[in-house]
C-alpha cells in the first residue's frame, strides 16, 4: 500500500495542472508562433518557466485507485496488476476471466 502522502501529492499535482492548464497552453501556442522574434520567444519561455513545476501534466502519474501503487497500473481499469488479478479471480471485473488453454 502506498503512503497517503504520495496519494495526496498526486492529487495536489492534478489540481495544479487544472489550475494552470489554460495559461500553459496559451504560452505554448505563443512559442510555436513563427512570426514571433527570438527575444519575444525568450520572454514567453521565461513566463512558462515561472509557472510551478508540478503544474506540468507530464509530472502526474497514474496510481491504483485502491492501493495507490504507481507501477503496473492498467489505464482501462485504474487498478494495479495485483489488485486487478485479485478482483478478476473474485469475479468483480466484468468481461475478464483467467486464461486457460
Amino acid at each position: 500500500m502506498s503512503s497517503n502522502r504520495m496519494i495526496r501529492r498526486e492529487l495536489k499535482r492534478g489540481a495544479l495542472v487544472k489550475k494552470h492548464l489554460e495559461k500553459r497552453n496559451s504560452l505554448r501556442e505563443q512559442l510555436n508562433d513563427p512570426d514571433l522574434d527570438i527575444d519575444a520567444k525568450f520572454a514567453v519561455l521565461a513566463k512558462l518557466e515561472k509557472l510551478p513545476r508540478d503544474s506540468s501534466k507530464v509530472r502526474t502519474t497514474k496510481r491504483c485507485r485502491v492501493t495507490g501503487r504507481a507501477r503496473g497500473v492498467y489505464r482501462k481499469f485504474g487498478l494495479c496488476r495485483n489488485e486487478l488479478r485479485r478482483r478478476t479471480m473474485n469475479g468483480e471485473v466484468p468481461g475478464l476471466v483467467k486464461a486457460s488453454w
